[in-house]
């Protein structure tokens, strides 16, 4: 199931230096850079009243970069679903698909913070069955002509599903999680599956995901069943310079920015549950974040994909209060120094 390795670029387009316009620029010239590198795709964060999301509307950015782009594949990580009025988002989805030429997937969650959650009045403990309806409805509406559904949360009676996607029967779905529970989840339906955490972690959900895959591989009703080779993922944070100290200190000058927008909407609510988890020593020891020379990053990024067999890398080069110009660089020193080396 691991097969060869493949490369990702991840981004929250968190609130960075200079105007948002010129943010999302410079998004986007990443996005070309990774293009033209061949990267298999470029996933977006969707965050809500925090600027750790300054665009909140993934679909918005996609349609953007599609047409700044020829080859690399686009999926939001994830779609909040209890957010989405379920027929808008099977519409939007097909539009994407075929405005990228088929070159559009699908993230799925119901959301880690309950406080974005709110943002949109949906009451937290209501987003499992919310996000199950949802997907139920989706599945529906992208495999039949018309829409029937009787639900606890939604009701639809004969609508028209006048739009289908490129993609048949609907594009990929991929499901991001750092739990045994949604490991499971994931391996079960057949979702390519992206988490994080240190090495040892990693390797052991991709281990559970390979038992239970293999377990369920013959299921009828996998959500991702037409997709034969799951991608199994892990993301890492980077940074590269010509020294490690060089990187270092860069790194945490932009790290400190985004730490104070990853835990902005939570400190808000006096919640301090993720401060250490994304504190920037803990991530430095653990190899959550790669920071440091060529070589440095190399290593461990090898040892990374040899201890848990993943097939796909994601990174993430731009976050906090780093340059457009230091991403790019840190971006072009993984193309052409790592990249050929671990592929």
């Amino acid at each position: 199931m691991a097969g060869t390795l493949e490369f990702g670029l991840f981004d929250w387009i968190d609130s960075g230096p200079g105007a948002l316009g010129e943010l999302f620029e410079s998004r986007l010239q990443l996005v070309e850079r990774a293009d033209q590198a061949g990267f298999y795709g470029y996933h977006l964060a969707e965050h809500h009243g925090t600027p750790l999301g300054m665009a909140p509307s993934p679909a918005l950015f996609f349609a953007a970069a599609a047409q700044r782009t020829t080859r690399i594949r686009f999926s939001p990580m994830a779609y909040l679903l209890p957010l989405y009025h379920p027929v808008r988002l099977i519409e939007e989805i097909c539009m994407l698909d075929h405005l990228s030429q088929g070159r559009f997937e699908i993230g799925v969650s119901r959301g880690v913070s309950p406080y974005e959650i709110k943002c949109f009045n949906v009451d937290p403990e209501q987003t499992r069955e919310i996000f199950t309806e949802t997907l139920e409805i989706f599945r529906a509406g992208m495999c039949n002509e018309v829409l029937n559904y009787d639900g606890k949360h939604y009701q639809f009676n004969d609508v028209p599903m006048a739009i289908k996607p490129l993609q048949q029967p609907y594009p990929p779905l991929w499901y991001p999680s750092f739990s045994q529970s949604g490991v499971e989840y994931a391996a079960t339906h057949g979702y390519n599956f992206l988490s994080l955490g240190p090495p040892g972690l990693v390797a052991s959900l991709m281990n559970q995901y390979r038992e239970i895959s293999v377990a369920h591989a013959g299921d009828k009703e996998r959500i991702n069943g037409h997709v034969a080779a799951p991608k199994m993922g892990a993301m890492r944070q980077i940074y590269i310079a010509d020294t490690d100290a060089e990187a270092l200190s860069d790194a945490e000058r932009g790290y400190a920015d985004w730490y104070r927008s990853i835990t902005q909407l939570w400190h808000r609510h006096n919640d301090n549950s993720y401060d250490e988890f994304f504190d920037w020593n803990a991530c430095l020891g653990a190899e959550t974040i790669l920071i440091g020379s060529v070589d440095k990053v190399r290593d461990q990024i090898r040892e990374l994909v040899e201890l848990s067999g993943i097939n796909y890398f994601v990174g993430s080069f731009a976050w906090g209060s780093l340059t457009p110009a230091q991403s790019q660089r840190s971006l072009d020193l993984f193309i052409n120094e790592i990249m050929p080396s671990i592929g």
